[in-house]
């Protein structure tokens, strides 16, 4: 089974994560966030991951630190829940609506981070998620899973926005990780 523990504590946050790839849309998710909990909630069930999440950290200041720590570790838990790559697509891309919202996300596993986000988010926060977090949660994210990721999406409430990014995320990402043949696609040899 390919999956991952990662644990990460700092002086803000104290966070304990397990990834299983080949799981079954389970969670188990607690943040203190509860926007964000349903949004990690919907990337496992939507790309079949089991995930567990237990996080807590300096909420009293903002949710800045939470948010990004979680991004570390869930990027460093996809790392190391593919282990050598081989044998993955490499590559995945998804284009998921939500009532007027779309999202289009495409990825590659290639081992070099680059992270573009084209979003207008029309509100400051969605619960108590700041809105300006989902850019900086997926770089966060990608950067640790050497992860190159560009993403696209629009519509008019910021709600489905996010929630369509999240699932498109996960789409993409189940994509990515399928298992196609042997080896590692690339023509250097190595990912």
């Amino acid at each position: 089974m390919r999956s991952a523990k990662i644990s990460r504590k700092t002086k803000e946050t104290d966070i304990r994560l397990e990834l299983a790839l080949d799981g079954t849309g389970r969670s188990d998710i607690n943040t203190g966030i509860g926007f964000f909990d349903h949004m990690l909630a919907s990337f496992a069930r939507h790309g079949n991951f089991d995930l567990t999440i237990n996080a807590t950290g300096d909420l009293m200041v903002d949710e800045h630190h939470l948010i990004e720590d979680t991004g570390i570790v869930l990027g460093q838990a996809i790392l190391k829940a593919i282990g050598d790559k081989s044998g993955i697509a490499r590559f995945g891309e998804a284009r998921i609506p939500m009532d007027e919202a779309l999202a289009e996300v495409a990825l590659d596993l290639g081992g070099r981070c680059y992270v573009v986000l084209n979003a207008g988010f029309a509100s400051p926060r969605v619960g108590e998620f700041n809105t300006q977090m989902v850019k900086h949660f997926f770089e966060s994210l990608a950067e640790n899973a050497k992860m190159n990721l560009h993403a696209d999406v629009r519509g008019e409430n910021d709600h489905h926005m996010i929630e369509a990014l999240f699932k498109a995320f996960a789409y993409a990402l189940r994509r990515a990780v399928t298992i196609e043949g042997k080896g590692v696609k690339s023509t250097k040899g190595v990912l």
